[in-house]
């Protein structure tokens, strides 16, 4: 089962394409996921939560200033660009507001795997990932109202509620059954993975089913917009780690979580509150931040190789 688990979960991007083009090819075999997409995200971030002991809420308290830099970039640096590049592209109020969504979501549970990859500080990476998401119920809504607000109506109660529901309640039940059953939830943690893979990958699928006609016309347009959100993520959230002297490990992690978002969370509440074709961003970027995540953290790993066989050298 370990092994069937750790096959499905490696080919997660594959099997988000595939899906995509069954979506795309015959989407009424999977536009039924867009009744079930909360529930779909509940249980990804139960998931989550499952993963998580007290011992990663006290390392929130012993490494405050690091994590407090984190989650301002988070917060800042993606819904900025997001904002910028729907100005830039000159995108339609049904698709700008998708853009925004990636960008004002929380990070990605998969930045914590990346993060791992890349040799980064995974202590770090799993109390910003922690701390954006019990934070999202507040701060998204806000920052959606503030960057969309204008363009399109943002039921600003109604999504703090829904993301309370779908993120922070299965998030806390989680919790509360990995300490009080840890026996329980220590058998099943090896197939969680499998089961946010797939509901991952049906909510895309569903996705990409609801707006197939629209993803025909606009989908070269937002991958484009998606690799260069993603990439400004990196990019900027590494160099302001670098701007405050924090050390390789900790930069490449703040890099990694604030480029890698919550797409699954940004493609539900596109098609909750908005309409399917908003939730094309957040389908796009599912896919390609762990393209590209596997790809920096791969980068990160030769780059620290490489410094070490210089230093050998040198002595």
């Amino acid at each position: 089962m370990k092994k069937f688990c750790k096959f499905v979960v490696d080919r997660m991007a594959i099997f988000v394409i595939l899906i995509g083009i069954l979506g795309a090819t015959i989407p009424e075999t999977l536009t039924w996921v867009g009744s079930y997409v909360s529930w779909m995200l509940g249980v990804v971030m139960f998931g989550m939560g499952m993963t998580l002991t007290t011992d990663d809420f006290r390392a929130v308290l012993r490494h405050p200033v690091e994590v407090l830099i984190g989650v301002a970039a988070q917060f800042t640096i993606m819904p900025l660009v997001a904002w910028g590049l729907t100005i830039i592209f000159n995108l339609p109020p049904e698709l700008a507001i998708g853009v925004i969504l990636v960008g004002t979501c929380p990070g990605g549970t998969a930045s914590n795997v990346i993060a791992y990859l890349a040799r980064g500080d995974l202590a770090l990476s799993v109390s910003m990932t922690m701390t954006t998401t019990l934070l999202a119920p507040l701060v998204t809504p806000l920052l959606t109202y503030f960057f969309a607000g204008a363009r399109i109506e943002v039921s600003l109660t109604a999504m703090m509620i829904s993301i309370a529901q779908m993120v922070l309640v299965p998030v806390l039940l989680g919790v509360a059954a990995n300490h009080f059953f840890s026996a329980f939830t220590k058998k099943i943690q090896p197939i969680l993975p499998l089961i946010s893979v797939v509901a991952i990958v049906l909510l895309v699928g569903g996705v990409v089913a609801l707006s197939a006609e629209k993803l025909l016309t606009v989908g070269a347009l937002m991958a484009l917009i998606v690799i260069l959100h993603n990439a400004l993520g990196l990019l900027l959230g590494y160099g302001l780690a670098s701007v405050f002297k924090l050390d390789s490990k900790k930069s490449r992690t703040i890099a990694i979580e604030v480029g890698m978002q919550n797409s699954g969370l940004a493609a539900s509440l596109a098609i909750i509150y908005f309409n399917p074709a908003a939730a094309i961003p957040g389908a796009i970027f599912s896919v390609w931040h762990n393209v590209s995540g596997s790809l920096l953290a791969n980068f990160f790993v030769k780059r620290e190789e490489h410094s070490v066989n210089d230093l050998a050298a040198k002595i």
